[in-house]
């Protein structure tokens, strides 16, 4: 199957959502290139940015799954398709 490359940016509010949002990336581990995440203590957020490299109806899932979270944002960019 076909993968794609995309980042997922997550803005996490609420900090008892972390255990979901750990939960759920685990469930993708397989995919998720890698992984960064930054308190940013002024705005009272936590940032984290996801490098995933998948299908696309899995990268999809994956982020509406975390998107579904109480208190949690997410956005992805995809890289461009050969």
């Amino acid at each position: 199957m076909e993968t794609r490359t995309a980042i997922i940016a997550i803005i996490v509010k609420d900090n008892e959502s972390s255990q979901s949002i750990n939960s759920i990336l685990h469930e993708y581990s397989q995919y998720i290139i890698g992984r960064m995440g930054i308190p940013y203590h002024k705005k009272d957020v936590n940032i984290i940015s996801i490098a995933i490299d998948a299908p696309q109806d899995k990268i999809n899932t994956l982020a509406g799954k975390i998107g579904r979270i109480e208190g949690v944002t997410t956005k992805t960019v995809y890289s461009p398709e050969d």
